[in-house]
């Protein structure tokens, strides 16, 4: 015990030793790494912000492209004049955000007027023009002039026509194998979809990624319109709304002459650097506090595993005194009848039999042993198979029943006389709960008593453990106190 207490001494110098040197020269070098990202973190802070702008943006424009897949139609849809797969198409897919779709053919005796399309009727109509006619025809001109200069595209791509804002719209250009213009789908967006319901998705996702856990800096998020009027905000009243922005950015895709920008709502980005600087301040003080509590818990550990091998040794000692009773019993009695000093065959048998039980109950002291070994390195397994548990209860009382008996004890088995069904069940385990269970009873009565063993089917119709069914319930009771 002696020299565990001085290993233990040692082992808490040494560990003090090895944690606080390495930790004081940590929280030297991190104390100046952290003054200059105080420095750097203005820096940070502001590309992050631009960061969340473009991300933004980006969200933006995918969510219009994607939108505008819907205009991707087959140039044969033209050059064989059947538009109304084209109404069909539109139909089917449908698109939100979107006040009116239409379609230029400049093919089949088409002169390249707008048509329309009518989800009432699944078909395209041409219309009086109006000023949102107006709008559609003056955007696709550009493109009525092309074809009569040949209508070749060299280059299919999604065109944004933002002429006029009140109404803004997609193009998409059709062209044959010949890469010549067939015709155009297109789509009027609308300005109050785009506020109400694209902005804010666009900015909740953004946000959750940028800002989502970094309360200290909750960024006022602003959009103003062409006009520089605010079409959406996330301040809370107008002293934020107006507050001035740290960064600005345009769209760039769609909606081109509205911008985004972030302010502050609170910290400021030094604010957060300083605030930054003692949360890792912090941060270094809990894994010094961490660190020697890992210390502590080892100390504690190599004690436990000191106590265990203090008990592993009282357990070899109890064992082994387990071990010599019933060999000293079966040397007796195997001398008894060497020798020949019992002639009485009632005797010799009466002999065999403490032989055969002191045999058993010897195996099963081994079997323990090993069973305990086998769990401790975690390496136990279980054999599971279809048996009797009367016989596994009567097997199991031949092992010590002659013993408990010449020691006082009156062992009582009930429902072993009754028809069971099989149970699939590890036997040797079974046997090994029983014997603890029968050693804890006779270790309760040492004046001597009763012990019950019972063994009956039992039906679970509610339980919260058990699943209904048929079952085989083993109980084992005593006269002891307790």
């Amino acid at each position: 015990m002696k020299m565990g207490a001085g290993v233990k001494r040692r082992t808490l110098w040494v560990g003090f030793a090895a944690v606080l040197v390495p930790l004081v020269v940590l929280l030297a070098l991190q104390y100046r790494w952290l003054v200059q990202l105080d420095h750097a973190t203005k820096k940070v802070q502001k590309a992050t912000l631009i960061g969340f702008l473009d991300a933004v943006a980006e969200k933006v424009d995918y969510t219009y492209r994607d939108k505008a897949r819907l205009l991707d139609l087959s140039s044969s849809i033209f050059n064989q004049n059947q538009l109304h797969k084209a109404a069909v198409h539109f139909k089917k897919k449908g698109v939100e955000g979107v006040t009116r779709l239409f379609v230029v053919s400049f093919v089949n005796g088409h002169d390249g007027r707008p048509l329309y399309f009518e989800p009432s009727c699944t078909s395209f109509s041409t219309e009086t023009l109006g000023p949102e006619e107006q709008a559609v025809w003056v955007a696709t001109a550009p493109w009525r002039t092309l074809v009569h200069k040949g209508g070749i595209v060299e280059r299919v791509r999604l065109i944004s026509e933002e002429r006029d804002p009140s109404y803004r719209m997609l193009l998409y250009p059709v062209t044959d194998d010949a890469s010549r213009l067939v015709g155009i789908a297109g789509m009027i967006l609308d300005e109050e979809h785009f506020r109400t319901v694209v902005l804010p998705r666009a900015i909740e996702d953004s946000l959750s990624g940028y800002f989502e856990g970094n309360r200290q800096y909750e960024p006022i998020v602003s959009v103003r319109d062409g006009l520089g009027e605010v079409a959406f905000t996330t301040a809370a009243d107008e002293k934020e709304r107006w507050k001035e922005n740290k960064v600005d950015k345009n769209f760039t895709f769609v909606f081109t002459d509205w911008s985004i920008g972030l302010a502050s709502r609170h910290a400021t980005p030094a604010q957060v650097a300083r605030r930054n600087f003692l949360i890792n301040i912090g941060l270094s003080a809990a894994l010094a506090a961490a660190l020697l509590g890992g210390l502590v818990l080892s100390l504690r550990t190599a004690s436990r595993e000191m106590k265990l091998s203090e008990m592993k040794n009282d357990f070899v000692s109890n064992v082994s005194h387990e071990l010599r009773t019933p060999l000293a019993s079966i040397r007796v009695f195997g001398e008894f009848l060497r020798l020949g000093r019992v002639d009485n065959p009632d005797k010799v048998r009466e002999y065999g039999d403490y032989i055969e039980t002191e045999s058993r109950r010897l195996t099963q002291l081994v079997n323990n042993i090993l069973d305990f070994a086998s769990i401790e390195s975690g390496r136990k397994t279980y054999r599971f198979e279809r048996c009797d548990v009367r016989d596994v209860v009567c097997e199991t009382l031949r092992t010590f029943e002659v013993r408990m008996r010449q020691n006082g004890f009156d062992i009582v088995v009930s429902g072993a006389e009754t028809p069971l069904p099989p149970a699939r069940i590890d036997a040797n385990q079974h046997e090994l709960a029983i014997l603890n269970l029968a050693i804890n009873a006779r270790d309760a009565m040492p004046d001597g008593g009763s012990i019950d063993i019972t063994v009956a089917e039992h039906r679970v119709k509610r339980e919260p453990a058990l699943a209904p069914g048929r079952y085989l319930k083993l109980s084992v009771a005593d006269t002891g106190s307790g």
